[in-house]
């Protein structure tokens, strides 16, 4: 399980490094490393469905390491920020709501990493609210457009194997928090933008993105991956050996390292500009 901060504290591990949680901007939010400053690079990890952000304290860790500030809100509706809607919102209107926390939060464009149905949110945000957002990372997009729920459901059920017991355990706590008619509302609405505006919001993501699968993931297919990799105008895709779904959890030095090399592509490029 992870570790739980009270606001405004630090984490009691004497490294020096700043670990707080709370709910800030409306939406509960833990965050890692130095506040976000307007000369420097925010990352901001999404979480997928019924969801919370606690499974990615190991990548926020790793990444928060050198200083960089990470910050991990749960969507609206899901886990500890349940309250923050009355009901589900659908994958835009959570979009949305992310780029309202995002404005009052990190002063300029942030590298936005997503997992899983997050992923849909994300992309979406990149295309609604495209100054908040610099680079994109895509970690396993789930929802493949034409394939039904019920394989979905099948494609979870054969990669929760191959997930640590400890992430499992974590998933369980969380689906519990968010409740199963909102988990239920929140699947609905992802499986309708999945049929319908996903791969057009994939099309017109004007940033750079990577999208990341592990090699063992069930759920998001390697030609799945290939094809969203290739909808984004600026876009690439990276597999992953020895990870699953989950790949930020189970290997989170081997994912922070393809996000830190496809991030310092920026400073390259503005320095030969």
């Amino acid at each position: 399980m992870t570790e739980q901060i009270a606001p405004g504290t630090a984490r009691p591990d004497g490294a020096g490094r700043r670990e707080e949680e709370g709910v800030r901007a409306g939406l509960f939010t833990r965050s890692y490393g130095p506040p976000p400053r307007a000369d420097g690079t925010t990352v901001v990890l999404v979480h997928g469905l019924g969801l919370s952000g606690r499974y990615f304290a190991p990548l926020a860790r790793r990444l928060a390491a050198d200083g960089t500030p990470v910050l991990v809100p749960d969507l609206p509706g899901n886990a500890r920020s349940r309250a923050a809607a009355r009901r589900m919102p659908d994958v835009e209107r959570a979009a949305d709501a992310l780029a309202r926390w995002h404005r009052r939060l990190s002063p300029g464009p942030s590298l936005l990493v997503a997992n899983s149905v997050g992923c849909q949110v994300a992309a979406a945000l990149a295309v609604r609210h495209p100054r908040l957002v610099r680079r994109l990372v895509l970690l396993g997009p789930a929802l493949e457009p034409g394939v039904s729920g019920l394989r979905h459901c099948g494609r979870l059920l054969a990669d929760a194997p191959r997930e640590p017991l400890s992430l499992l355990v974590t998933a369980a706590t969380d689906y519990l928090l968010t409740g199963p008619l909102r988990f239920a509302a929140s699947l609905r609405h992802a499986l309708r933008d999945a049929a319908g505006a996903f791969e057009g919001h994939l099309a017109r993501v004007a940033v750079p993105t990577l999208v990341i699968r592990g090699a063992g993931d069930t759920i998001a297919s390697h030609a799945w991956i290939r094809r969203a990799a290739r909808l984004v105008p600026d876009g690439r895709a990276a597999d992953l050996p020895g990870a699953a779904h989950a790949a930020h959890y189970s290997a989170p030095e081997a994912v922070a390292g393809l996000i830190e090399e496809f991030a310092a592509e920026e400073t390259e490029e503005t320095e030969n500009a």
